[in-house]
């Protein structure tokens, strides 16, 4: 199991392992999880935690069903349960000698080059001091348009930002299946994906997407992110008293492995990227211009979709709507929109003013 070399692990856990359906806190659980994570720092490894339940935690406190709240009233809801959060994970991690402290982020934080270094920063100064980060969305403030939705990409970023060797995500289901067990008599756990696209050709994925809270999409979308800048994935069930070991003692579990990365730090972060703005269709020429290693330019794109301001991650699709790549546009949607299938010596006249010859400089792109 990858975990035996792992310098940094993020481990994800969901609110339905932290409060079970009849709305207890299963403090049980939580002192069997803080034992598996002694025995990882016992091991020299260090840990960041991204869990869910502020809202569930409020809603506890406050008697509230957490169904059906409006935005305003979840964000409030959530401001309470951060602190019971905490509040749990210190009280029952002290337990164990284990110090916490608490890391909110927003997509924001994750998407913006600058914020996401300073966060970089703050985990390895924690690491430093040895503490182990508790990271959660921050949904006092984030909006709908602009939050993850998901703890398990959010966990795939925070594993992007920290270098992490392996990312696990425990949920409520033992891995991925070739089909949905819950249907599915036949359904076989499937044990390692090494070749991303080969390995989920053959994945029956109706129903699947129901099978487990937070749903499978959003882990493979995690998975991706994951692949692409060097880390390992485990999905892996939660709901079993140390999970942890469990993992490392039974190998139930899906292991996603990491595609071998050279990419530097801001190519990394650019491929990691949750919600490219947009996205550009280039032609044939253009695709084997960027296969060669050139820049992308204005005369071999066909199509704009999205609003993106410069500076945005966008996507590059070929003529058929493949993803070619991934990079940060030197324009705006409006201006791409005015100069695309033109010739670099056109661009000052068309728009009226200096700028770059390069739509998505081969610096700032990297092929999926």
């Amino acid at each position: 199991m990858s975990l035996k070399n792992s310098k940094i692990i993020v481990i994800k856990i969901g609110s339905s392992l932290l409060v079970d359906k009849n709305k207890k806190i299963r403090k049980k659980w939580l002192l069997n999880f803080a034992k598996d994570i002694q025995k990882l720092k016992n091991k020299n490894k260090k840990i960041v935690i991204v869990s869910s339940g502020a809202i569930a935690l409020g809603s506890i406190k406050l008697n509230y069903n957490k169904k059906n709240l409006k935005l305003d009233k979840s964000q409030a809801i959530a401001s309470i349960g951060q602190i019971e959060l905490m509040n749990l994970f210190s009280k029952t991690f002290s337990k164990h000698g284990l110090n916490i402290s608490q890391i909110l982020l927003t997509l924001e934080d994750t998407e913006e080059r600058r914020r996401s270094l300073n966060a970089k920063r703050t985990f390895e100064n924690l690491f430093n001091l040895d503490f182990i980060p508790i990271v959660n969305e921050n949904d006092t403030i984030a909006t709908s348009e602009i939050k993850y939705g998901d703890n398990d990409r959010l966990a795939s970023r925070v594993a992007q930002i920290t270098n992490a060797d392996t990312l696990i995500l425990l949920s409520d289901v033992d891995g991925l299946y070739t089909k949905n067990p819950k249907l599915f008599n036949d359904a076989k756990l499937i044990k390692k994906i090494e070749n991303f696209n080969e390995d989920l050709k053959n994945i029956n994925f109706k129903g699947i997407n129901e099978f487990g809270s937070g749903g499978m999409n959003t882990k493979i979308e995690a998975a991706k992110i994951c692949r692409l800048s060097g880390c390992n994935m485990i999905i892996a069930n939660g709901i079993y008293l140390n999970p942890i070991d469990r993992i490392i003692k039974q190998h139930k579990c899906t292991l996603f492995v990491s595609k071998v990365s050279k990419l530097d730090a801001r190519k990394r972060w650019i491929i990691s990227s949750v919600f490219p703005k947009g996205e550009l269709i280039i032609d044939d020429g253009a695709k084997k211009a960027l296969m060669s290693g050139k820049s992308l330019l204005a005369a071999g794109i066909k199509k704009v979709k999205g609003k993106f301001k410069k500076g945005d991650h966008i996507k590059i699709l070929d003529k058929s709507s493949k993803e070619y790549g991934r990079g940060l546009c030197s324009f705006s949607s409006n201006e791409v929109e005015k100069i695309l299938g033109h010739h670099s010596k056109e661009i000052e006249k068309i728009l009226g003013y200096t700028t770059k010859s390069e739509v998505v400089h081969k610096d700032d792109m990297v092929e999926v």
